[in-house]
């Protein structure tokens, strides 16, 4: 019998969904039977970990994340994930309080990055501003020898905008300052972007934008793999 995932959701409810989707998708399946028991809790009553990161907002998102993750493992999910890379910055005192492995995002997407390019040396960043402030991925990175670039404060607040628009369900109308910030990271020298934020994860697909790896796809397939299930390719 294959494990049962569980999903810290509500980080938005539309991220939570893709991810949802992005398993089922890359699940190699010919029936339901075939695919993973997903149990989901989507929270939307975790505070904005950005606020908190800032200090924009002092109500403090562990205390309902915490209560997430030990709901689904007291309703059998053998193992967590949980599309939001701001929230990653809450990883250990998320896992201190459980007893059931957590797959982490952003490990999992330095460790893909270097099986695919073990030369890889620096990634671009398009991620929320608690993202950057917590440096959720130069920690890891670092680890994997990897640098990562971020955008300028004149750029990053385009990169804001599009994430807090989606979470509105507001049509982004100036993509193009998007598209802007992508190429000034890769002038210097990024050799990948990242979607840093499962919102940004989402305007990949809404608006068709190409060369940036997903985070939320790379843990859709290990968490495949996790639960003793066979993944497509991404």
């Amino acid at each position: 019998m294959s494990k049962v995932l569980g999903i810290i959701g509500g980080m938005g409810p539309l991220a939570t969904v893709k991810l949802f989707e992005d398993i089922v998708l890359l699940t190699k399946a010919s029936k339901d039977q075939e695919h993973i028991h997903i149990l989901i809790d989507n929270n939307t009553s975790i505070p904005d970990r950005t606020d908190y990161i800032l200090g924009i907002n002092t109500e403090d998102p562990r205390k309902e994340l915490i209560k997430s993750a030990l709901k689904l493992e007291e309703m059998g999910a053998d193992y967590l994930v949980m599309p939001c890379n701001t929230a990653h910055s809450f990883y250990d005192q998320i896992v201190e309080n459980i007893s059931i492995p957590f797959l982490n995002m952003i490990e999992e997407t330095a460790i893909y990055l270097k099986k695919q390019n073990p030369n890889i040396g620096k990634v671009g960043l398009l991620s929320t501003e608690g993202t950057i402030e917590a440096e959720v991925y130069d920690t890891i990175f670092k680890e994997y020898d990897i640098e990562v670039l971020k955008p300028s404060k004149g750029n990053q607040k385009y990169i804001t905008n599009l994430i807090y628009n989606i979470k509105e369900g507001i049509q982004e109308d100036n993509i193009k300052k998007v598209y802007r910030v992508i190429d000034d990271l890769k002038q210097e020298n990024a050799e990948i972007l990242i979607a840093g934020c499962t919102e940004i994860s989402v305007a990949v697909d809404m608006y068709n934008i190409e060369g940036i790896i997903d985070p939320m796809k790379i843990l859709s397939k290990k968490a495949i793999e996790f639960a003793g299930k066979v993944a497509k390719k991404i």
